[in-house]
C-alpha cells in the first residue's frame, strides 16, 4: 500500500467534504434569507390535514436546502405553542422527503464523466454566482449570487470526494476492507455515526454515492449506509429539543422513531426479500433493474423511495407516534416561572432570517400588550373601576420582561449572518422595544393618578373625563395606522397615524387650555387639575412614543 497515495485521498476527501459542507451552508443560508418571508407564511399555514402539513415540509426543506434547518425551526414552532405535536410530525416526515433533493443533484451532477461532466458544468455556476455577489449591490442580487455560488460550490466538493473515492478504489487493500463491511447492520450504525459527526445526512448520501460510482462499494453497501444516515441526521434535532420544553423535546423524540421505524421497516422487507429468493434479491438487485447502468441514480432513487415508503407508513400513525413521545417524556408540574417569549425560542437563532421574523411578531405582541394597558389606565382613572388592576400589574411586569429578554434576543441575532433589510430590522428594534415599554410606564403613571384621586376622595368633572376619553380615542385610532404602518411598511398608514398624532398634540394644548378655564370657574381643585394636566401631558407622550415605532418602516421600504 503507497502510503503517500492514501494520504493524499484522505486529504482530498477530507477538503471535498469540507468544500461540500460549507456549499450546503451557503446555498441554505441565502436561500432561507431569500425566502424567509414566505416559508414563515407557508409554515403559518400548517392546519390539521396531514397531507398539507407534509407538503410544507417538502416544500420548505426543498427550499432551503436543510432539513436540519426545518426541524429546528419546527421544534422552536413547538416550543413556543405556535404549532402542535402532531402539525410537527406531518412537517418532519415532508422534510425528510425533501432533503432527498440534494441526492438526486448530485446524482444529476455525476452523468457525462467520460466527456463533459454535469459536474463541471454546475461547478462553474461558482464563479458565475461569485461574480454576481460581488457586482451586485442589492440584497436579492447577493442572495442570488450566494446561492448559485453554494450550488457551484456543491459539486467542486462532489468532484474532489469523487476523485478521492477513486484513488481509494486503486488501491487493494482498502477494497478488500471495505468489502468485509457487509453486515447491514454494521452498516447502518456507521452511517448513523459518521453523519452525526459530520452533521449532514447529505453529505453521508453523496459520499456513500460516490463511493458507489468508483466501485469503493456495492449499491447494497450504500444502501444500509444512506439509511443510517437518516437515524444520524437526528443528532441536530435532539440537540436543539433537549435545551428547550417538553414539547420541543417530544418533537426531537418523534423525529427520532420516525427515522428508526423506517430502517427497521426496510432492514425487515430486506430480510424477507432475501430469504424469499434464496439470496438472489435484494434493494440493490432491484434498483439495478429498474435504473440500469446509472449506480448514482440507483442510490439516489433508493433514498427517495425509502423516505416516501416511510412517510406513507408513519402518517396513519402520527397520532399514536404523539402519544409515545408523550409517555416516553411525561408532563412535568412545571412551576410559574413567569413571563415568557411566546413567539421566540433560542432553537430559532440558528434560522436567523425566520428569527428576525419571530421577532416582528414578539414586537407585534408587546405594542398590543402596551396599548391594553393604556386603556386599562384610562378606565381606571374616569370611571375609577379597578376591577382589572391586577391584569394591568401582570402584563406591566411582561412589558418590562419582554423590554429585556427582546433587547438581549436582537443583539444575538444582530451577530448572525443577516441580509441587509434584516440587519437594518433589527437594529430599528432596539428603539422600538424601548418605546412601547415607555408606552407601559406612562400607563403606569395614569394608575397613579387615579390612586392620587381615590386617596383624596376626588374625581374628575363631567367635562374633564369627556375629553380624556376623547383622548383616548385619538390614541386608539393612532395606534391602529402605527399598527398596520409597522405590519405591512404601509407609509400611507403612517401619514394617516402622523395626522392623527397633529390632531392629539392640539388636543393637549386644548385640554390644558379647558383645565386653567374650570379653575378659574371653581369648578375645578388645583389637586386634581395637576392629575389632569399630567394625564393629558402623558396621553401625549404616549402617542409621540407609537409615532416613533412607525417612522422605523421608513429605513425599511426598498
Amino acid at each position: 500500500m503507497d502510503i503517500t497515495s492514501v494520504l493524499i485521498a484522505i486529504l482530498t476527501l477530507t477538503a471535498g467534504i469540507g468544500v461540500f459542507l460549507v456549499a450546503c451552508q451557503m446555498m441554505s443560508h441565502n436561500l432561507e434569507s431569500a425566502s424567509s418571508r414566505r416559508l414563515r407564511k407557508l409554515f403559518a399555514r400548517t392546519g390539521n390535514n396531514k397531507w398539507v402539513g407534509v407538503g410544507i415540509g417538502l416544500v420548505g426543506t426543498a427550499a432551503i436546502q436543510s432539513s436540519g434547518a426545518v426541524t429546528v425551526m419546527v421544534i422552536g414552532f413547538v416550543n413556543v405553542g405556535i404549532m402542535s405535536l402532531a402539525q410537527a410530525a406531518t412537517i418532519i416526515y415532508g422534510s425528510n422527503i425533501g432533503t432527498t433533493v440534494t441526492a438526486q443533484l448530485v446524482a444529476l451532477g455525476m452523468f457525462g464523466r467520460n466527456s463533459i461532466s454535469t459536474t463541471l458544468i454546475f461547478a462553474a455556476f461558482a464563479g458565475i454566482g461569485a461574480f454576481i455577489s460581488l457586482f451586485s449591490k442589492t440584497d436579492k442580487g447577493k442572495q442570488t449570487g450566494g446561492i448559485l455560488t453554494g450550488f457551484g460550490m456543491l459539486f467542486v466538493g462532489l468532484s474532489m470526494m469523487a476523485s478521492a473515492m477513486e484513488d481509494f478504489a486503486a488501491l487493494p487493500e482498502i477494497k478488500t476492507l471495505l468489502a468485509s463491511i457487509s453486515n447491514p447492520l454494521l452498516l447502518v450504525i456507521i452511517g448513523a455515526l459518521l453523519t452525526a459527526i459530520i452533521q449532514s445526512s447529505s453529505v453521508m448520501t453523496s459520499i456513500a454515492i460516490t463511493m458507489v460510482v468508483t466501485g469503493l462499494v456495492n449499491l447494497d453497501q450504500g444502501i444500509y449506509l444512506t439509511m443510517g444516515s437518516n437515524i444520524g441526521s437526528c443528532v441536530v434535532a435532539l440537540i436543539a429539543g433537549m435545551t428547550s420544553g417538553v414539547n420541543a423535546k417530544r418533537t426531537a423524540l418523534i423525529h427520532l422513531i420516525f427515522n428508526v421505524m423506517g430502517v427497521v421497516l426496510f432492514m425487515v422487507l430486506a430480510l424477507i426479500l432475501r430469504i424469499s429468493s434464496g439470496g438472489a434479491w435484494s434493494f440493490g438487485t432491484l434498483f439495478v433493474r429498474w435504473f440500469p447502468n446509472a449506480p448514482q441514480l440507483q442510490l439516489a432513487m433508493f433514498h427517495t423511495f425509502f423516505n416516501v415508503c416511510t412517510m406513507f407508513v408513519a402518517l396513519p400513525m402520527t397520532k399514536g407516534l404523539v402519544n409515545v413521545a408523550c409517555r416516553m417524556i411525561p408532563e412535568k408540574e412545571e412551576k410559574d416561572t413567569g413571563p415568557r417569549l411566546q413567539y421566540l425560542d433560542p432553537s430559532m437563532l440558528s434560522t436567523p432570517a425566520v428569527a428576525a421574523r419571530q421577532l416582528k411578531t414578539e414586537i407585534e405582541n408587546m405594542a398590543d400588550l402596551a396599548i391594553t394597558n393604556f386603556r386599562r389606565a384610562v378606565k381606571v382613572i374616569t370611571k375609577m373601576d379597578y376591577s382589572e388592576i391586577e391584569e394591568f400589574r401582570q402584563t406591566e411586569l411582561r412589558l418590562n420582561f419582554l423590554n429585556q429578554e427582546l433587547l438581549k434576543y436582537a443583539v444575538l441575532l444582530s451577530e448572525s449572518n443577516l441580509s441587509n433589510y434584516d440587519q437594518r430590522y433589527i437594529s430599528s428594534t432596539i428603539r422600538t422595544v424601548s418605546d412601547l415599554e415607555r408606552v407601559g410606564d406612562y400607563a403606569e403613571n395614569i394608575v397613579e393618578y387615579a390612586d392620587s384621586l381615590r386617596e383624596q376622595d376626588a374625581s374628575f368633572s363631567k367635562d374633564a373625563v369627556k375629553e380624556i376619553l376623547q383622548m383616548e380615542s385619538y390614541v386608539n385610532n393612532l395606534y391602529a395606522e402605527v399598527r398596520k404602518a409597522y405590519h405591512s411598511k404601509d407609509l400611507e398608514a403612517l401619514k394617516r397615524a402622523n395626522v392623527i398624532e397633529e390632531q392629539i398634540d392640539d388636543l393637549t394644548v386644548e385640554m390644558e387650555r379647558n383645565h386653567i378655564q374650570r379653575l378659574t370657574e371653581g369648578s375645578c381643585s388645583p389637586a386634581v387639575g395637576s392629575e389632569y394636566l399630567s394625564l393629558a401631558q402623558n396621553s401625549e407622550r404616549v402617542a409621540d412614543h407609537l409615532i416613533n415605532v412607525g417612522k422605523t418602516i421608513k429605513d425599511l421600504v426598498n
